[in-house]
């Protein structure tokens, strides 16, 4: 990139640097620009200075504007933060000579605490936290496009040293056969097979023994001849699928590769046990939905649990081992409410609807001050209670399981803390998802921290998030652009790479955005709640009338806000919790905004609460107070339907299909999105889906093809899209329908839970592989980040603490 701007200061160009530089400065010397700004700058630039329309595109400076993601002014100098690839950046200084040099992250760090006066050099270095030597011994990802596909490249990687060193690594998989038990039983092999050489020749026995055999045969009908061979149970179930694994690992052992690696380990069973961790909120299967800190992260925990336990199931009935007594138990690890406002949030144990095994789990937090601990706790205060919590924990979920599990699932910053806490104890696998990165949904978040800190405390957060990330053994994102973004916008991970909190720490290198960790593992939709409109079999007819009644003309005043003059329009449609992000209160605006689509429309939300006194959530209480507002300001009267109420979740199915019969449209207006959960429900409902283009969405919806983009920040535009759509189906009425099948079609090729659990099972076994014959030194990097949650964490906890105790 210095190339670049290299071209740009040697050529006729440099004069337009210069005055789009004076054209900065004129708003203000002192000044932060992110990448939007600084294209709507440049753009306002080239029209002022009448610039030939493609002058962005062709001209060195225009594309040196492209790639630059921040932009700091200073009196005399000018700061470019450019990223010229994903997963890259580089900074410079330009001096009012227009000359460059280029920065070290530490002088970048340095500028942006110089930009908000945090810069103090005459009381020495700020402490600096930096993870990157911690990767050198492991292998890494060369290119941008692989990152997220970190099993494929661990498998490729694995395979390779097994044929660079096939009797080392033969020793590994005879020990890694070696170890599994379950509640005291010998699984795979025994030991009449003492070593790696008589494996190889036990495995050819047993496969010209199971040869002969009819391929539908039992495997208890042939369990003593394989324990004379050395082989125990967990093969197969049958002799024909005895038969494929020991091929697959005579193939293995004689000539290993990536796909063989991979499909044996996939069938190993050593997975039976496994904790969902999803801690902060109120987590249950009934009236959670639409309460502060609870929505898709409650659904997905509670599909993926179930989901998880059935696929458990088959793999063990495929394994042979049902005959043994062998089940799988899933915990949903929860926090203990004892205020629980109507809710079973307040029971110890839970059954998951649906399941043989699966279970919430609820601990609570420890009374320190029951005042606060028997309430719900807001995710930005939870912290001062996670450390013991875990204690706590550990034990509840040894008694349930009898032992311990297998492998610990975090969600979200708090449970991803409590799930590394856990997991370090017990010393078993770590996985985490993050739902959503705090730093990413909140701008300059790290920079004003501290102006921030008595509302979010993010200084505590994103430490559990450093440290939490990087002890992960394998980290689940949603999408790609969740880990790295996309070549115009930086992704939420990527955004841990290097930042400030001033005063506190510079993180010089946080994440290793190249390790093998991060695997892109899409979350499924409930099939069983959220089908098809036109799959009228499945529907019961009373629902139907009582979702019609409910949407479009119950008077009661508790549940609903509005009355529609003409309930036959078409609906706009959205449903989520009601804070600044989720940003319905921007979709109210949009709407507003446009006469002619409040002609064709009805709007209809399902969002929170009604009425302030209700909540005790801040931004709660803001978005309600400015839903009236905006509904008073552009006379939405008889146009909006509001309804304040939390849904059964079997009723919010029928809430997409309803809209659908009515050949309505959903509209998800973020204004940033990790995933998109609610794109999913909808889409599989038929309904054509209007998705935000920050986040998730982008990689579930196909624009123009299955649904369509909007940018939530430009209210008209969104309008105007959402407009244009609904005349053309007025205009052509297949058109409706056919984004409607498209987007149906969508859902069922990549977004089902047997396609999540699937991978995430045969992700839980490689990486168990991995981490028993990497012998990789982990625990000088536990060390470093238990020294962070010692020095830095767990003080700013206690803190926070004592003020809850004076409240």
């Amino acid at each position: 990139m210095s190339e670049l701007l290299q071209a740009v200061v040697e050529s006729q160009e440099k004069k337009d640097l210069r005055d789009f530089i004076d054209l900065l400065r004129r708003d203000g010397s002192h000044r932060y620009l992110l990448r939007n700004d600084i294209l709507n700058a440049f753009s306002n630039f080239c029209e002022d200075h009448q610039k030939e329309s493609d002058y962005s595109q062709t001209s060195a400076l225009g594309r040196l504007i492209y790639y630059t993601q921040e932009l700091i002014l200073e009196y005399e100098t000018l700061y470019l933060i450019v990223r010229p690839q994903i997963a890259k950046q580089e900074s410079y200084r330009v001096f009012d000579d227009l000359s460059f040099e280029p920065l070290t992250i530490q002088e970048l760090l340095d500028v942006r605490d110089r930009y908000v006066n945090h810069y103090h050099p005459e009381e020495g270095d700020v402490f600096e936290i930096d993870f990157q030597p911690f990767y050198d011994y492991s292998p890494i990802i060369k290119d941008s496009k692989n990152i997220g596909r970190g099993v494929d490249f661990l498998n490729r990687y694995m395979s390779s040293k097994l044929f660079q060193d096939p009797n080392q690594w033969l020793t590994a998989v005879y020990n890694f056969l070696s170890l599994h038990h379950y509640n005291g039983i010998t699984l795979l092999i025994n030991g009449r097979i003492r070593d790696q050489k008589q494996l190889s020749t036990q495995v050819k026995r047993a496969l010209a023994f199971v040869s002969d055999l009819p391929q539908d045969k039992p495997y208890e009908d042939i369990r003593f001849e394989l324990q004379d061979l050395g082989f125990e149970p967990g093969w197969g179930n049958t002799a024909g699928r005895i038969k494929e694994s020991l091929e697959i690992l005579d193939e293995l052992i004689d000539s290993p590769d990536n796909q063989s690696l991979e499909a044996f380990l996939s069938r190993i069973p050593m997975i039976f046990r496994i904790v969902l961790v999803s801690v902060h909120g109120w987590f249950g299967q009934e009236g959670v939905l639409g309460r502060p800190d609870t929505g898709g992260q409650v659904v997905y925990v509670l599909d993926q649990a179930r989901s998880l336990e059935k696929q458990l199931e088959e793999d063990i009935e495929l394994a042979g081992l049902q005959g043994l007594g062998v089940k799988p138990k899933v915990l949903i690890l929860s926090r203990l409410i004892p205020n629980n406002d109507g809710t079973r949030c307040n029971e110890r144990l839970e059954k998951v609807y649906g399941t043989e095994n699966a279970w919430i789990l609820r601990v609570p937090f420890r009374e320190r001050n029951p005042e606060i601990t028997d309430n719900w706790i807001s995710r930005f205060e939870i912290w001062p209670y996670l450390e013991t919590y875990a204690i706590d924990a550990e034990k509840e979920i040894c008694a349930e399981f009898e032992g311990k599990p297998d492998l610990i699932i975090g969600n979200y910053s708090d449970g991803n803390l409590v799930a590394f806490l856990l997991a370090r104890r017990l010393n078993v696998t770590q996985f985490n998802v993050a739902h959503a990165l705090e730093k990413s949904k909140y701008l300059f978040s790290n920079l004003y921290w501290q102006e921030l800190e008595k509302t979010y405390h993010f200084s505590i957060q994103f430490t559990a998030d450093l440290i939490a990330m990087n002890a992960a053994q394998c980290i689940i994102s949603s999408t790609y652009q969740e880990i790295v973004g996309r070549p115009d916008s930086v992704g939420q991970y990527e955004s841990y790479q290097n930042f400030t909190m001033p005063d506190l720490y510079h993180v010089v290198n946080g994440i290793e955005l190249f390790s093998p960790k991060f695997n892109v593992v899409p979350p499924g939709v409930n099939e069983n709640i959220y089908f098809p409109y036109s799959k009228t079999e499945d529907r019961i007819p009373s629902k139907i009338e009582q979702v019609e009644e409910l949407l479009f003309y119950s008077n009661d005043e508790s549940q609903v806000f509005g009355k529609l003059d003409n309930p036959e329009k078409r609906p706009l449609f959205s449903m989520a919790r009601l804070d600044r992000i989720k940003n319905l209160t921007g979709l109210v605006e949009c709407f507003g905004k446009s006469p002619q689509l409040q002609e064709h429309c009805n709007l209809i939300l399902i969002a929170g609460k009604l009425s302030t006194s209700e909540t005790t959530d801040s931004e709660e209480r803001d978005e309600i107070e400015k839903m009236y507002r905006l509904i008073d300001e552009y006379n939405l009267h008889g146009k909006i339907r509001w309804l304040g109420v939390r849904l059964p979740k079997s009723d919010s199915g029928e809430v997409y299909r309803v809209i659908a019969d009515h050949q309505g449209i959903f509209v998800q207006p973020a204004l940033f999105e990790a995933f998109g959960l609610t794109i999913l429900e909808a889409m599989i409902s038929g309904l054509p889906t209007f998705g935000t283009q920050f986040g998730g969405p982008l990689e579930i919806i196909q624009d123009q093809v299955n649904g369509f983009y909007i940018n939530p920040t430009k209210p008209e535009e969104t309008g105007q899209k959402i407009l244009d759509f609904v005349q053309k189906c007025e205009k052509q009425a297949e058109h409706w329908n056919r984004i409607s099948e498209k987007a149906m079609e969508r859902v069922y090729s990549s977004y089902t839970w047997k396609i999540h659990t699937t991978k995430l099972l045969s992700l839980a076994r490689i990486y168990g592989f991995w981490n028993f014959t990497s012998k990789e030194n982990r625990e000088d990097m536990l060390r470093y980040i238990e020294s962070l949650f010692y020095l830095i964490y767990k003080p700013r906890a206690q803190a926070l603490l004592e003020k809850h105790k004076a409240q």
